[in-house]
């Protein structure tokens, strides 16, 4: 019997947000898990499997061949530097910083035309500040578990995003989603965290410490508003 490959919980959301005939481009693509089963599957026109060091795309290489998706296109490239406007419609950027997504994004403009599969792993508030700023919006995000940890994933297209508060920017708008509470608190004790750091450094900043004060209590707000 052929070996099927399954996918995590994380890179099955992905999947599944992925449309039917994509030209599809995974970026930091790791072992191309996604883009090979997305061709398996038969929902490519084409795909791009890219990442910036040569040894995880060395070792990208191996699920196509074990699994027989052989007609992935291996790219070694920063970000998109190496993908063209015309050879992706749908990109895939997971398990990178928000800071970096931002980067990749920022060199290459014509992605406002894309469908955005993003996943960022920090620096959440600085990639939506930067999406609502340069012509982005988060179309739909939702958060994973997948083992102990939750991720928030994000389908994300050009076009204008609303203006987002301090928490918003933090922790999006989803309110629906099942996992939403419980995500709330995980991103509470993040910023209590960072605020106690703060508060014990020997010259604190008042201007960081105000700002996370005022993000707790509305994230806080936020709880109170779904119990």
């Amino acid at each position: 019997m052929a070996k099927r490959l399954e996918l995590t919980p994380r890179l099955q959301l992905l999947a599944d947000w992925g449309p039917q005939g994509a030209k599809f481009a995974d970026i930091g693509t790791d072992h191309a898990y996604l883009p090979v089963w997305l061709t398996l599957q038969g929902r490519l026109q084409c795909a791009i499997a890219s990442d910036l060091r040569k040894g995880p795309l060395e070792r990208a290489r191996e699920p196509g061949r074990t699994y027989g998706a052989g007609n992935l296109d291996y790219r070694l490239a920063n970000g998109l530097a190496d993908v063209s406007p015309e050879e992706a419609d749908v990109i895939a950027i997971a398990g990178m910083g928000g800071e970096t997504i931002a980067s990749i994004l920022a060199a290459a403009p014509w992605t406002r035309e894309c469908k955005l599969l993003l996943q960022p792993m920090t620096s959440f508030p600085d990639l939506r500040f930067w999406l609502q700023q340069n012509g982005y919006m988060i179309e739909n995000e939702k958060v994973i578990r997948e083992g102990e940890r939750l991720y928030s994933i994000w389908n994300v297209t050009g076009g204008t995003m609303k203006q987002l508060s301090p928490a918003e920017l933090w922790v999006g708008v989803q309110s629906d989603d099942p996992l939403r509470m419980e995500y709330l608190t995980m991103m509470e004790e993040k910023l209590e965290r960072s605020l106690r750091g703060h508060l014990a450094a020997s010259t604190p900043n008042e201007t960081e410490i105000t700002a996370l004060t005022e993000i707790l209590a509305e994230l806080r707000c936020m709880k109170g508003e779904l119990e």
